[in-house]
């Protein structure tokens, strides 16, 4: 399957498309970006570096082989704490905003509760991150020159691939905080290296889920399922077992590949982003297994 060249054009993403797609199955970085506008950081009250704890850094280069591999691959640009691509597109505290709302917000989630709303009212620290509130018309702005595009081009993407090969398996690649990756264990000196996220079963069919359990257990890596994280909003959004459309979100333990203080790459983060790439084709197996027809036997 091939794909039309507009798809790569727009500043909010990072769009890298396979020469043609082989397999059925799209990679997704919402939360990898780092382009802070300037006109943002004017408003913020806290420093970029607090800012950045936010971000799934460096996420998209560990699935930078999906292309390669035949898979069409999506970035975000614009950081986490700016817009939060994984989340409802009005999900949003409307007391962050000042001026007439350009429609009802829905704010009774856990999420907006704790300030993680699509425009994010807290940073990582939980420091707030506007000195005051937010002109209401920013609610907007930042739905078309971000959360839109991405969330358009994923749904091209996704639909693309179903077409082509009657169904679709998109991997939702994120990372967390080595802080949070004793939640969810009885154990807290036992550290978790990576949590899949099938919202419960709901999004995508078990198989997956499995062999992404399989491969990372048989590289020495702990695994959870669905703790602390099941899944956002791509993967209630885009995950349809039933109509053959899987989504399996990935958390990654950031200590595995960075100094999270210092923001930056460990020596082995090429390591990892090997294990990422062989997990792409473990699951491009499986897809291929789960969601291709069977090959007619060839007549004696």
């Amino acid at each position: 399957m091939d794909f039309a060249p507009v798809l790569t054009e727009h500043e909010s993403l990072d769009c890298r498309l396979p020469a043609h797609q082989t397999v059925p199955v799209v990679v997704a970085s919402p939360h990898s970006g780092s382009v802070y506008p300037a006109s943002f950081l004017e408003q913020a009250a806290v420093p970029l570096s607090a800012l950045r704890r936010a971000e799934d850094a460096f996420v998209d280069e560990l699935f930078a082989a999906a292309p390669s591999l035949g898979m069409p691959f999506i970035a975000a640009r614009f950081p986490r704490s700016y817009v939060d691509a994984n989340r409802e597109p009005y999900e949003l505290d409307p007391a962050m905003f000042e001026g007439p709302l350009p429609r009802p917000l829905n704010h009774r989630t856990t999420r907006v509760a704790a300030g993680l709303g699509m425009i994010p009212r807290v940073a990582a620290n939980g420091e707030a991150i506007y000195r005051g509130r937010v002109p209401a018309e920013t609610i907007e702005h930042r739905l078309e020159s971000c959360w839109r595009p991405y969330h358009r081009t994923l749904s091209l993407l996704v639909e693309q691939t179903y077409s082509s090969f009657g169904g679709a398996l998109l991997i939702d690649a994120h990372s967390m905080p080595s802080s949070a990756s004793t939640l969810g264990t009885r154990d807290r000196n036992q550290q978790v290296d990576i949590v899949l996220g099938d919202n419960h079963g709901e999004a995508c069919a078990p198989e997956f889920t499995a062999a992404a359990e399989r491969w990372f257990r048989a590289r020495g890596l702990r695994v959870l399922r669905n703790q602390p994280y099941a899944g956002g909003f791509t993967t209630q959004r885009y995950g349809r077992p039933a109509l053959a459309r899987h989504t399996l979100q990935i958390e990654i333990n950031r200590s595995l590949y960075m100094d999270e203080a210092r923001h930056e790459r460990l020596p082995v983060v090429g390591v990892v982003a090997r294990i990422m790439t062989g997990l792409l084709e473990t699951m491009a197996e499986q897809a291929r297994e789960t969601l291709l027809p069977p090959r007619p036997l060839a007549a004696e």
